[in-house]
């Protein structure tokens, strides 16, 4: 006979963080915010109203963003007014498509600022620095990978001018300035 899974679980991620802290897990079980990740850059707010709100009334999204450059990142909060709400978004909406990707719903002790900035060194999410695959819903490749040794880049300093009738020539050219 199989098992039914209870949808409304908490994470394993979140087992795994606050297995040590009873009051805070009886705290996230009752919240009613839920972190939402795995979103494309290019998703935007109303996107994400319209879907969260088919499971209860949005009390408020907040967007996160690259700490540095104040860009969308690929997560958000959602705030319900309902505990049940948030526990139907995750039964409901997690894992579903959004902007053509599986978006991952999780309950969350709650919203508090400076929550929205990526935590990773380059300001977004630290997940999307260490990953090696193209991926154009998030950026392309990971940003560790942009800048590491993994990929050659060219090497343009030997070149002292540019070729005849660019547009880098009548930039650097004096005579073409007036």
């Amino acid at each position: 006979m199989a098992s039914i899974a209870h949808l409304d679980a908490l994470s394993p991620y979140l087992l795994r963080r606050l297995r040590n802290n009873t009051p805070a897990l009886e705290t996230v079980k009752k919240s009613c915010c839920v972190y939402v990740g795995n979103l494309s850059f290019y998703t935007t707010e109303e996107q994400i109203y319209t879907l969260f709100s088919k499971c209860g009334e949005v009390r408020r999204i907040v967007m996160g963003v690259d700490r540095f450059a104040k860009t969308p990142c690929g997560f958000c909060f959602v705030e319900y007014y309902k505990n049940e709400d948030a526990l139907d978004c995750l039964k409901y909406i997690s894992g579903t498509s959004l902007d053509e990707r599986i978006i991952r719903a999780d309950l969350d002790p709650g919203y508090e600022e400076g929550r929205q900035y990526g935590r990773g060194a380059s300001g977004g999410q630290v997940r999307d620095e260490m990953r090696e695959e193209y991926d154009p819903g998030r950026g392309g490749y990971g940003k560790l990978r942009q800048t590491s040794g993994n990929r050659t880049l060219a090497n343009y300093s030997s070149i002292s001018s540019a070729p005849m009738g660019s547009s880098l020539e009548l930039q650097s050219n004096p005579r073409y300035h007036r």
